[in-house]
């Protein structure tokens, strides 16, 4: 999640991303988003099993700042909100 384009990242996991990402965009969530105004979904990965979901989120939390505006890049260059494509 998001607030703007090279602004706030918030990284998290789910096994429930619809749902998820839609609790962050009104804000029913306190914390990091919320404080931050992060509602844009920028980048998500599917996982096959949520203890592999666990350890790629603690991968990318570990990484640079540099290392994840560049993960989103490489897949949504222009930052487009991936939320419309998934509730499709």
């Amino acid at each position: 999640m998001a607030n703007r384009k090279n602004g706030a990242i918030y990284t998290g996991v789910t096994s429930d991303l619809l749902k998820r990402v839609w609790e962050h965009r009104k804000g029913q969530i306190d914390g990091f988003t919320k404080r931050y105004g992060c509602k844009t979904l920028a980048w998500f990965e599917v996982h096959s099993t949520m203890d592999a979901a666990i350890q790629r989120e603690k991968q990318i939390k570990g990484g640079s700042r540099k290392k994840k505006i560049a993960l989103i890049e490489e897949g949504n260059p222009d930052w487009f909100d991936l939320f419309a494509d998934l509730s499709r």
